[in-house]
Order: C-alpha cells, then sequence, then structure tokens
C-alpha cells in the first residue's frame, strides 16, 4: 500500500548538517527554532498556543536508505532499527517533543529543538503529559548503556554518503 503525505510547512534551526546536533529534544535544552506553516494550514492552529509542547512528527529528509541493523549513538553494539531511534528507518519518520514558547501568526517559536534546518514538517499534536507520559520498567539494550547522555552528540553515520 502506497501512503502520501505532504508536508504542512518547514522547520527552521540553527543545525544545517547532523553532525554536532543533539540526538534528542531533551538534550537540546536552549536551543531554539521556528515552526514555518504553510498558510492553508494554519487555521489548524488555534488553541495551540495553550500548551506548553508539542510532538513534531517530521520526515527525515536528507537520509536516502534504511537500514534494519544499525549502530545507535549510545552504543557500539549494532540494534534492530525499531529498537533505536535512529533516522534510517523504513519510513523516515522522525519525532520530537519541544518546548512552545509562541504562536505568532504561521510561525511557532520552539525551544529545545534537535531537527535539522529545512526539514519537512508532517504533523502537529499537542503534548499532554497524562496522555503521553508513562513511567518507564525497561528500557531495554539502553538500560546497559553506560554513558553521559548530555555529552553525546550526533555525527555523519547516518548522513547520506
Amino acid at each position: 500500500m502506497e501512503i502520501i503525505f505532504r508536508s504542512i510547512g518547514s522547520i527552521v534551526s540553527p543545525f544545517e548538517n547532523p553532525e554536532g546536533m543533539p540526538i534528542q529534544s531533551s538534550l537540546a535544552q536552549g536551543v531554539q527554532g521556528k515552526i514555518v506553516i504553510l498558510p492553508e494550514y494554519v487555521e489548524g492552529l488555534k488553541d495551540l498556543d495553550g500548551f506548553s509542547h508539542i510532538i513534531l512528527l517530521y520526515h527525515f529528509h536528507k537520509v536516502d536508505r534504511h537500514k534494519l541493523v544499525v549502530k545507535p549513538f549510545l552504543d557500539d553494539k549494532p540494534h534492530g532499527v525499531f529498537a533505536t531511534r535512529a533516522p534510517q528507518r523504513p519510513n523516515q519518520i522522525g519525532l520530537s517533543i519541544v518546548k512552545l514558547l509562541q504562536v505568532e501568526g504561521n510561525i511557532l517559536h520552539v525551544e529545545n529543538i534537535d531537527i535539522l534546518d529545512g526539514t519537512p514538517l508532517l504533523d502537529i499534536k499537542p503534548y499532554v503529559p497524562m496522555f503521553d507520559q508513562y513511567e518507564s520498567t525497561s528500557m531495554g539494550w539502553l538500560e546497559k548503556a553506560d554513558t553521559d547522555y548530555g555529552e553525546i552528540k550526533s555525527d555523519n553515520r547516518f548522513s547520506v554518503d
């Protein structure tokens, strides 16, 4: 089955290439960016400004292939792509939770952004803690990862060759 998505806007961030980027939005504290919504979707932003955080779904537009087994940033061992957040996925869909600072017309000002500049935006959802926050009881292979997550930055391992 073919599924076609259309961008509803684009992401503006200080990251022009993956190298040195934070690997998750929770590790991008204070990094600001903008979401530019296409005019035909602006009406859909009504009442979004009442939320402190939003979930962004986007297309990893700089990834041209997928791998079912990858070496993630937090481990030197290969893992199945579905047990990681690596961008080389069968459907290159990314997800980030960012802080919403302000809605200004078709521009969303956000913070804690970990997304490449120019990334096509697929959807926005409000972050609702009582629906979206779970107490984790196990984290798979990440439980054995002995690393300082705040120090890990993206490299070029998932970039287009």
